[in-house]
């Protein structure tokens, strides 16, 4: 696992586009994922939704134009500066705030959001269940926790495929875009593989349980190229 600060430091040194070379980088399938994540939310308009690792506001605007109240946090200043910049630019339903903040560390009460989504997390924590019951911790009883996170396909022809975009492709690609997307594109494939060798996804799911959530469900996406898990908390 990376820690928080490399976390910072990279994510300072992509912002201002990430969004466009997210996309272009994921072979176009970035707005999708984010898209799905969303649509998993079952929060009602003026609901309080917690969105971790919000980055440049994605996620949180796509919540905020369904008219739900957002909170975003983030370590990166740069991510969040970007951020504010998207919402100036947007016509939204519901109000946004930025937070700067850890998702080990959440500034907030118990149980004072309807749901908490985060976004590509767990390879920057290194106590992955502590950070999941701090996360649970401020969902309200009965609301969700929902997240986005790269996964390895599974498959004979798949898996080789994978290996090679993440370890070759990616990487080449993101050094003719800039010094901050050439470190993104060499962290980026073995970062996912050592989650998944730490951490298999019925492994993370146990640990969602232990953290107080049931209901547990996990959708593949993109040929099993990123995937999201969704849990509901426990009355």
């Amino acid at each position: 696992m990376s820690s928080p600060q490399f976390a910072r430091r990279l994510f300072d040194g992509l912002a201002g586009d990430y969004d466009r070379w997210a996309q272009r980088l994921s072979l176009f399938q970035y707005l999708r994922w984010r898209r799905f994540l969303v649509s998993r939310c079952r929060v009602g308009p003026g609901g309080r939704v917690l969105d971790v690792c919000t980055g440049s506001g994605g996620v949180a605007i796509e919540l905020a134009r369904r008219g739900q109240t957002v909170v975003g946090v983030d370590l990166s200043r740069g991510m969040l500066t970007s951020a504010g910049d998207a919402l100036q630019r947007c016509q939204l339903k519901g109000p946004v705030h930025l937070v700067e903040g850890a998702a080990q560390r959440l500034p907030f009460p118990d149980d004072c959001f309807e749901a908490v989504v985060f976004t590509f997390l767990l390879r920057y924590v290194e106590a992955i269940g502590e950070t999941l019951r701090e996360l649970a911790r401020v969902v309200q009883p009965g609301g969700q926790l929902l997240s986005l996170e790269f996964a390895i396909p599974r498959g004979p022809l798949l898996r080789p495929l994978w290996l090679a975009y993440t370890r070759v492709a990616l990487p080449i690609a993101g050094a003719s875009v800039s010094p901050g997307w050439r470190r993104a594109g060499r962290f980026l494939g073995p970062s996912i593989s050592r989650l998944y060798d730490r951490c298999p996804t019925d492994r993370l799911a146990a640990m969602w349980r232990s953290a107080g959530l049931g209901q547990i469900k996990t959708h593949y996406l993109s040929l099993g190229g990123a995937m999201v898990m969704e849990g509901v908390k426990g009355q």
